[in-house]
């Protein structure tokens, strides 16, 4: 079984353990996110450990399959950034957890799938940042589900200031300007909360790169 935040290194993905070669990813910009909802569909602690993988790596689920497990639909996407405080300084063993719906809008949750559902697609992961404040996921790109634009829920927990949990908005998506929580913010909560996607280098095995720091504690 995986530990809650285990870091996977499959299939060549580096995730984060404190080289400085970890993350190739543009400089960050400290932006603080908005306090949000968590929503209907967060997998708790209990049922994840009973149905699903759970590390930094969503787009495949190894629990039954191990290494011939499938890949999940979709455009896949290398998320990472850094935890920091409000002074700009790392925050090192930050918990970083993320959900969203997979390609056909279903989550991973007893009561969140809809007609189809990606079994390869594990729909929450969770990892801790390193020395430098970083972490790094790979996902998929974020879809539209009835009623909502495309997202990506966070949470974030350490000692130093307790727990943020917000979302993640595709900066420029057409689906923001009907979204309820994305009308609801402020400009700047906006800009906080967005993520701009960038192709991935060629030959990379994702089609996206986005980074997005975390500022919390403030």
């Amino acid at each position: 079984m995986h530990t809650p935040f285990a870091i996977s290194r499959r299939h060549g993905l580096r995730l984060l353990t404190g080289t400085a070669s970890a993350l190739a990813l543009p400089s960050l910009a400290w932006a603080a996110l908005p306090a949000m909802t968590e929503g209907p569909f967060y997998p708790s602690v209990e049922w994840r450990a009973r149905q699903l993988d759970w590390d930094a790596d969503l787009t495949r689920v190894t629990r039954a399959a191990g290494a011939d497990a499938p890949r999940a639909s979709g455009e896949w996407l290398d998320l990472g950034g850094a935890v920091v405080d409000a002074k700009g300084r790392p925050i090192d063993g930050a918990e970083i957890e993320i959900w969203q719906c997979d390609v056909h809008g279903s989550y991973r949750h007893p009561h969140g799938a809809g007609d189809k559902v990606d079994e390869a697609f594990q729909g929450f992961g969770g990892t801790r940042s390193d020395g430098r404040g970083l972490y790094r996921f790979r996902t998929i790109k974020p879809v539209p589900y009835p009623g909502r634009t495309p997202h990506i829920h966070v949470r974030v927990r350490h000692a130093s200031f307790g727990e943020l949990t917000s979302q993640l908005f595709v900066a420029g998506d057409p689906g923001n300007a009907r979204d309820f929580l994305y009308r609801s913010l402020s400009a700047a909560e906006r800009a906080d909360s967005e993520i701009r996607l960038e192709r991935a280098a060629a030959g990379s095995p994702t089609r996206w790169v986005a980074q997005r720091s975390l500022v919390v504690g403030r």
